[in-house]
């Protein structure tokens, strides 16, 4: 059955193909963004804010499924921000009589002494749902795919770099997953009644550490092993500012990011596997999609 959908950040990394897919499938897509006019990604594009909630109650009106894929992360104040903007947008929501909003936040143990950033996710998870709408929750670690920050910092240190002295965070567990499927996932809750209202944990088959994926990473773009110094001495601070001196990543995004390293971000539960039979690809096959995916936006494949 069609569905009258609005996605939140759709012309974000994510939200940008998860609303392609949904147009694919049939849906009434409308793409939220500050600027309408100049989107011209899949959907309809609406005009709305989540940081200015006197915008929200016209996208809002008359949608079945609502997706949060919204963060401020390159924002000092980002905690703040993302727990005002989730707060309105759960109340809009509900008040529009939304069924169900989706949203993507990240994987890390509740009992771990969480970052900021991941912090923020949690807090934003039960913010959205104070309105009383249902809230489905998938939480990831590192999504691999073109256009993806995380996956910007792995591929152009590779690049540019024949060797690395790296911070301790690198022995750090994690669990990527591909772009693809990660939106599989969110097209796969759409207006289930066996999701409303419960947290996924998705991720891809491997769970590797953040030196496994740069140096398995430099193989396939490059051809060759890079070899990787551990310096434990580098702080976040440093670390930050290592990856804006190597990388075209923000400074202050990369900053948060990095604090989040820290965290071992693991899939604990496969419940999700239940609602969504789905095989997730592994990760030198996601490596591959995303480097082939840049390729052809550069228009050289």
């Amino acid at each position: 059955m069609a569905l009258t959908v609005l996605v939140t950040g759709a012309s974000g990394f994510v939200g940008s193909h998860l609303a392609r897919r949904l147009v694919e499938e049939g849906h009434d897509v409308r793409a939220m963004t500050r600027r309408p006019e100049g989107y011209d990604g899949a959907g309809t594009p609406v005009a709305g804010d989540v940081f200015d909630p006197d915008t929200l109650t016209e996208p809002l009106e008359g949608v079945d499924v609502a997706y949060y894929l919204v963060h401020s992360l390159d924002d000092k104040n980002f905690v703040a921000m993302d727990a005002r903007a989730a707060s309105a947008f759960g109340r809009a929501a509900a008040e529009a009589g939304v069924r169900q909003i989706v949203y993507l936040g990240g994987l890390g143990d509740d009992d771990a002494d969480l970052s900021p950033h991941l912090r923020s996710r949690r807090q934003v998870e039960k913010l959205l749902g104070e309105g009383g709408v249902p809230v489905t929750v998938l939480r990831a670690a590192i999504v691999v795919g073109h256009g993806g920050i995380s996956w910007e910092i792995t591929r152009q240190l590779v690049k540019r770099l024949p060797a690395m002295v790296a911070p301790h965070w690198v022995g750090t567990k994690t669990q990527p997953i591909a772009l693809q499927d990660v939106v599989s996932y969110l097209v796969g809750v759409l207006d289930r009644e066996d999701a409303r209202g419960r947290v996924f944990e998705i991720g891809g088959p491997e769970v590797l550490s953040y030196r496994d994926m740069l140096r398995r990473a430099s193989k396939i773009q490059n051809g060759r092993d890079v070899p990787i110094v551990v310096v434990p001495v580098l702080t976040p601070q440093l670390s930050s500012r290592w990856l804006s001196f190597v990388t075209d990543v923000d400074a202050k995004t990369g900053s948060n990011l990095i604090e989040s390293m820290d965290n071992e971000v693991v899939v604990k539960d496969d419940a999700v596997r239940m609602v969504v039979p789905l095989e997730p690809m592994g990760y030198d096959e996601m490596v591959r999609v995303a480097l082939a995916d840049r390729l052809r936006a550069e228009g050289t494949l």
